[in-house]
C-alpha cells in the first residue's frame, strides 16, 4: 500500500463539524494499493437515517469504501468518522465497540453451512454477548419473523433457496440491533422477482425501523427501485408505495470514477444529469 499522505494529518477543520452531523463521514479520504489510486481525496456524509447508494464500474472502489467504515483497511490519508468517532487511526480492540452499532450484509450472504438458520442468525449474539440463550432464541425469532422466515429457523442453509439466504443474512444483521447496515451487491445472482423482494427487506429497514445504511451495488434495477419507493406500515400491514419528496431526499446515489466522486445526489438528478460517463453508465 502507497503510504501517500499522513494518515494522521488533520485533513479539514470541517471534519469534527461533520462528524457530529453524520453517522458515516469521510473527509478526504485517499488509499492506494501500490501505484494504483483506489479513492482519491473521497468525501461525503451520511445523516442518520439515510442511505447512500454507491454505483461505478468494477474495481471503481465500493466495496472497498465498505471496508474501510468497518475498519478493515486503513486509508493512507484523510479521516473517517463512524457514530462520530475517528476510526481511520483507531486499534483494533477500539474498532470492536464500534463494529456493535455496524450490520454488514455480504455479497452471497456468506452464511455457515454446517449450522441452522437459528444457529447463523444468532451467532453474533451467541459468540460475542451473555446474552441468556432464552434471550438470544426470542431476538432470532424476532429478527427471522420480521423478514418473512419465522418458520425456517431449524433448516440448513443448503435447504434455502438463493433470496431466503439473503433474507437470512439480513436477519443475522439485524440481531445486534445495529444503528447502521452496509450491503454489498444484496440482489447480484437474483432473478428479478427474488431480487425485489431483498429491495422491499432494505426499504422497511432504512423506512420503518430508519436504520442508517450504505448500499453497494451494479444492479440499477435494484437501486432505482429502493430509491423511488418507501415503506408504509397500516393498519398492521406494510405496503410500498412511489417515494414523495420528502422520502426521496433521504437517499443518495455516490458515483465513483478513477478514485473520486463524479456524482452525488438524488435520483432525478442523476436521470437528468448529461454528463456523458453517467449517460453511458446508465444506459
Amino acid at each position: 500500500m502507497a503510504a501517500t499522505l499522513n494518515p494522521g494529518a488533520r485533513t479539514s477543520d470541517a471534519a469534527p463539524q461533520a462528524a457530529q452531523s453524520g453517522v458515516i463521514v469521510f473527509d478526504k479520504v485517499s488509499l492506494a494499493f501500490d501505484d494504483k489510486v483506489i479513492l482519491d481525496q473521497v468525501s461525503f456524509t451520511l445523516a442518520a437515517g439515510d442511505m447512500k447508494i454507491i454505483l461505478g464500474a468494477s474495481g471503481a472502489g465500493k466495496s472497498t469504501i465498505l471496508r474501510l467504515i468497518l475498519g478493515l483497511l486503513k486509508p493512507d490519508g484523510g479521516q473517517i468518522f463512524v457514530d462520530g468517532k475517528r476510526i481511520d487511526d483507531m486499534p483494533e480492540d477500539a474498532l470492536m465497540a464500534v463494529r456493535v452499532n455496524l450490520g454488514m450484509v455480504f455479497q452471497e450472504g456468506a452464511l455457515f453451512d454446517s449450522l441452522t438458520v437459528r444457529e447463523n442468525v444468532g451467532y453474533r449474539l451467541f459468540e460475542e454477548t451473555d446474552m441468556p440463550i432464552d434471550q438470544v432464541d426470542a431476538r432470532v425469532r424476532e429478527v427471522l419473523g420480521y423478514v418473512g422466515l419465522g418458520e425456517y429457523a431449524d433448516r440448513m442453509p443448503s435447504e434455502l433457496s438463493g433470496g431466503q439466504r439473503r433474507r437470512v443474512a439480513i436477519a443475522r444483521a439485524l440481531t445486534s440491533k445495529p444503528r447502521i447496515l452496509l450491503y454489498d451487491e444484496p440482489t447480484t445472482g437474483l432473478d428479478p422477482i427474488t431480487a425485489l423482494t431483498i429491495d422491499a427487506e432494505v426499504v422497511k429497514l432504512r423506512d420503518l425501523e430508519k436504520v442508517s445504511s450504505v448500499v453497494v451495488t451494479h444492479q440499477l434495477r435494484d437501486a432505482f427501485y429502493v430509491a423511488g419507493h418507501q415503506a408504509v406500515s397500516r393498519d398492521g400491514k406494510i405496503e410500498f408505495t412511489p417515494a414523495g419528496p420528502e422520502g426521496a431526499a433521504r437517499t443518495k446515489f455516490l458515483m465513483l470514477k478513477d478514485g473520486k466522486i463524479a456524482f452525488e445526489g438524488g435520483a432525478d438528478a442523476l436521470h437528468q444529469s448529461n454528463d456523458e460517463y453517467l449517460r453511458a453508465f446508465l444506459s
